[in-house]
């Protein structure tokens, strides 16, 4: 199967495994490819509940950064796992203002090598001109 990366707005493909699969070894779920946009759409529903799927899949990274914000344990380590830690980064790198709370965004600096303790960036701020 693949899953999309998000690198600068673009969606690239790699090899991954289906969400819910979490396991190393190959199970049956990875033998039938899957569209990358179908690999993001159980969150897209889940996670931007307010856009239709097809308006929440035109945004990928939006999708990922909900997840990394509000996912419960399960979907975050499938998403970790389907997508991978790069692209989890770079979400993190392009976040906008208000998309992550004080919590997550410590959590995903530290998680993701992108921090040292109690040095943590600070959040996005909305600019106004």
């Amino acid at each position: 199967g693949y899953s999309a990366l998000v690198k600068s707005g673009v969606f690239h493909v790699r090899p991954f495994r289906r969400p819910g699969c979490l396991e190393k070894r190959r199970c049956s779920m990875h033998t039938q490819p899957i569209e990358p946009a179908e690999a993001l759409r159980p969150y897209a529903r889940k996670y931007l509940w307010w856009l239709t799927p097809e308006e929440a899949l035109a945004r990928p990274e939006r999708i990922i950064a909900q997840v990394m914000n509000l996912g419960d344990y399960a979907d975050v380590q499938a998403l970790a796992a389907l997508v991978g830690d790069e692209v989890l980064r770079d979400v993190l790198r392009q976040a906008s203002a208000g998309q992550f709370n004080e919590r997550s965004w410590a959590y995903w600096h530290y998680r993701l090598g992108l921090a040292e303790p109690d040095q943590v960036p600070p959040l996005p701020k909305r600019a106004f001109a």
